[in-house]
């Protein structure tokens, strides 16, 4: 299968072993990753601001850079989200149905890297092995928006040599939530707080997410407090060999 590379700002600019990871397992398992060129941000920040007639050239140039692949995939549960949902959105509320509609198909074909693996590429052990201890965060975007489910475990219970812990209250908000961290400092810094006890409590020395940007949150915090839990990307757990 031919599959483009949403790559993400997050990972474009911060994390790109995320991304590298994505390519090198879509890889072995017999498939072509493209990278459009001409991507850009997905325009979640504008959007979640206020900000929308500024992310309308974003949701455009997204819908023209990859309306000719059938499958997109990005490791960011929160920029598909963005894409799945806000996109279409500001296009309607610019009046622009032609554009909302053509958005709402390539959304369509748009897939966070745990729903692509397990519904459209049908898999679930993907030869991975990763001999450590690893807890999951379910982040937001991909629990609430997407609604990945269990995907994400389901493909870390067939990686090879890991030791799957469960989080205690994995479902609660990391306190990320993009500019909410910024805007409301005192309340993330708690929330943070509350999503480092639980991952430190499971005593696995890896936490992993499918999102850069909580992973960014949760690890920052674990090293400003000296813990020794260190945060990796789903991706690259699963593209360990």
């Amino acid at each position: 299968m031919r599959i483009a590379l949403f790559v993400t700002c997050l990972a474009d600019t911060l994390f790109p072993e995320a991304a590298k990871a994505t390519v090198r397992l879509l890889e072995r398992l017999g498939h072509e990753v493209v990278f459009p060129v001409e991507q850009t941000c997905c325009g979640q920040m504008h959007v979640n601001t206020g900000y929308q007639p500024e992310a309308l050239p974003l949701v455009r140039n997204y819908v023209s850079t990859f309306a000719g692949y059938d499958v997109i995939v990005a490791p960011s549960g929160s920029c598909v989200g963005s894409i799945r949902h806000q996109h279409p959105a500001v296009a309607a509320a610019a009046g622009q149905a032609g554009l909302a509609a053509r958005a709402h198909d390539v959304g369509a074909r748009t897939y966070e890297l745990s729903e692509l693996l397990v519904d459209v590429l049908g898999v679930e052990d993907v030869g991975a092995c990763f001999p450590h201890r690893v807890t999951y965060h379910p982040t937001c975007h991909s629990l609430r928006m997407i609604r990945v489910g269990d995907k994400p475990l389901r493909l870390l219970r067939h990686v090879r040599g890991l030791e799957l812990i469960e989080l205690p209250d994995a479902e609660q908000c990391c306190g990320f939530g993009g500019t909410f961290a910024l805007k409301n400092a005192e309340t993330s810094a708690a929330m943070l707080a509350d999503k480092m006890t639980a991952v430190e409590s499971t005593g696995a020395p890896i936490c992993t997410a499918g999102d850069a940007s909580c992973l960014m949150h949760i690890g920052g915090g674990l090293r400003r407090a000296g813990s020794p839990v260190r945060t990796l990307h789903l991706a690259e757990i699963l593209a360990a060999t």
